[in-house]
C-alpha cells in the first residue's frame, strides 16, 4: 500500500486526515476554523464538523481568543505519541532520519522547517541537518525516499559553526527539532 493512502484508507474523511496531519506533525501549531477551511479549500461546515469530532474525542483542544476559537493537538492524550508517529511515517520523515542516522555520517540535529513544520502538506519537505554528513549517500537516500513517499525533500546540511550563524534566520521561520543526538 502506498503511504499516501495509509491514513485515508483508515479514515474516510479527507478533511480529518488533513487536520490530523496539520496538528500532529507540529503539535505547537494553532489554527482557527476559517484559516483551516481556506487552506484545505473546503467549506467551514466540513471543517467545523471534523474539529468538533476531534475535540469531542479529546484529540484536539480548543481555546477561545477574541472572536476566534483556536485548535491544537492534545499532547496529553494517550494516543498522541502513536498518532504523531503515524503522521511522521506517512510523511516519510522517519525513514529519512533513520537512513541518515544509520548510514550517512555524524548527525547532531535535524530540523523540519517551513510548510511541514507549520503542519501544511505542501509536497516539499524542507530539512536542516547539522553535522558531518556524506552528501553523496544523503542525496541517494533522499532520491529513494522521495519515490517511496511521493514528496520532494530538500535538505540543507550545515556544520555546527554554520548552524550557529544560521540560527537567527531559523528562529524567524516555522521549525521543529525532529532529531537530536544523545549527549
Amino acid at each position: 500500500m502506498i503511504l499516501d493512502n495509509l491514513l485515508s484508507g483508515l479514515i474516510s474523511s479527507k478533511t480529518r486526515v488533513k487536520l490530523l496531519m496539520r496538528f500532529f506533525l507540529n503539535p505547537q501549531a494553532r489554527s482557527y476554523l476559517r484559516e483551516l477551511a481556506k487552506e484545505f479549500n473546503v467549506s467551514t461546515n466540513a471543517v467545523r464538523e471534523e474539529l468538533n469530532q476531534l475535540t469531542q474525542t479529546h484529540l484536539l483542544k480548543s481555546e477561545k481568543n477574541g472572536r476566534n476559537i483556536f485548535y491544537h493537538a492534545n499532547t496529553d492524550h494517550v494516543l498522541f505519541p502513536e498518532l504523531r508517529s503515524m503522521v511522521q511515517k506517512v510523511m516519510g520523515i522517519d525513514q529519512v532520519l533513520d537512513g541518515i542516522v544509520q548510514r550517512i555520517g555524524n548527525l547532531e540535529k535535524a530540523y523540519l522547517i517551513d510548510d511541514y513544520a507549520d503542519g501544511k502538506d505542501s509536497g516539499i519537505i524542507d530539512l536542516v541537518l547539522v553535522g558531518d554528513l556524506d552528501n553523496y549517500h544523503l542525496n541517494d537516500l533522499i532520491r529513494k525516499t522521495e519515490r517511496y513517499i511521493n514528496r520532494k525533500i530538500r535538505s540543507m546540511v550545515l556544520s555546527r559553526q554554520e548552524f550557529e550563524a544560521f540560527l537567527p534566520r531559523l528562529q524567524l521561520r516555522p521549525h521543529i527539532i525532529i532529531w537530536e543526538a544523545a549527549k
